[in-house]
């Protein structure tokens, strides 16, 4: 099948790299050209180092590549989602699945992305979202991965889980679109947590207290949306926060052991280089639960540090004094 991969990072490289090994026929777009030219001049994407790019990818930064394309995969940062997709709106075939791989809330908006795109494109295209614990740098060096394509359309969802799953790349489907892309989105703000606990020198009780106090406000906000609670028990909550809050791919965590160790949380953004998507989503994280009139301590608790300047240290003493709770919110009911 002929496929466009919109986003030529990490991640959309390797997921060409996936597709193109599964013998489709696959072009990887860059925005920019100069981008495109260095792929091309070197044969290897320069954030997936050792990774060599095969001479059967088409590598381009002309948008008109979606055109005959039944299936276009949109692997940019969240805040080009939405203007990508307005892009590609009158190129795209009808009927083309479109395949959000992004882990994010639009900014502006507080909506999810597959929510923005379709905004932009409307009911004529089925969108799916790809999503799990599945570092860039892992996938492209062929590391067993398992993440879940969850669409409204079951056709959708298991068309993509049929385009990517082979030997080392497994799919499950899913249809709680909700429940998958909030857990994406949520865990970088809890794995950005994990970081700054990190860099203040905190141990394995209080990174093993945090991820499964984080995973119950994901679920928390994620049922009260209209998700599932059993998906954040699943690859996309769970595996995905696990993974993130303990890997040192996640730039989410590297971020965050900067902030631990002093460095101020926008200058910190900057050093790691890349985007960042755990600091905006605490702030969007923030803006749903509130609301919704959900509790999320940890979310609230990194919005105090990165856009208040409040001090780590003094924000975990508050989270460890807050009042007495049951763990099960609805024990001796």
């Amino acid at each position: 099948m002929k496929i466009s991969v919109m986003g030529s990072g990490g991640w959309g490289t390797a997921l060409a790299l996936v597709l193109l090994e599964n013998g489709h026929d696959v072009t990887l777009w860059s925005y920019r050209e100069e981008e495109s030219l260095v792929l091309r001049e070197t044969g290897e994407n320069p954030m997936l180092k050792g990774v060599p790019l095969p001479a059967g990818l088409h590598l381009t930064s002309d948008p008109g590549c979606v055109k005959d394309c039944k299936v276009i995969v949109l692997a940019t940062p969240s805040f080009a989602v939405r203007t990508t997709a307005r892009l590609l709106k009158p190129l795209l075939e009808t009927g083309a699945v479109v395949v959000s791989v992004s882990k994010g809330i639009e900014r502006d908006t507080s909506i999810t992305l597959t929510q923005a795109i379709a905004q932009e494109l409307g009911e004529e295209h089925p969108i799916v979202a790809l999503s799990g614990p599945s570092h860039a740098e892992e996938v492209g060096r062929q590391v067993p991965t398992v993440v879940v394509s969850a669409s409204k359309s079951r056709e959708a969802a298991e068309l993509v889980q049929d385009l990517f799953m082979n030997e080392r790349f497994r799919v499950y489907a899913s249809d709680d679109v909700v429940g998958v892309e909030l857990g994406a989105a949520l865990k970088n703000v809890i794995a950005l947590c994990a970081g700054i606990c990190d860099g203040m020198g905190f141990g394995d009780n209080t990174k093993a207290a945090l991820i499964t106090r984080g995973l119950t406000e994901m679920a928390r906000l994620g049922v009260a949306m209209g998700g599932r609670r059993e998906t954040f028990a699943g690859l996309t909550g769970v595996g995905d926060l696990v993974v993130t809050c303990t890997s040192m791919h996640s730039r989410n965590r590297r971020c965050g052991i900067l902030i631990g160790q002093g460095t101020p949380p926008e200058q910190a953004v900057q050093e790691i280089g890349a985007v960042v998507e755990g600091y905006y989503a605490a702030a969007n994280g923030k803006a749903l639960a509130d609301k919704a009139g959900v509790e999320m301590p940890i979310t609230d608790a990194a919005y105090d540090v990165l856009y208040r300047g409040r001090d780590p240290k003094r924000v975990v003493t508050e989270l460890m004094t807050r009042a007495k709770k049951h763990e099960l919110e609805d024990s001796w009911v």
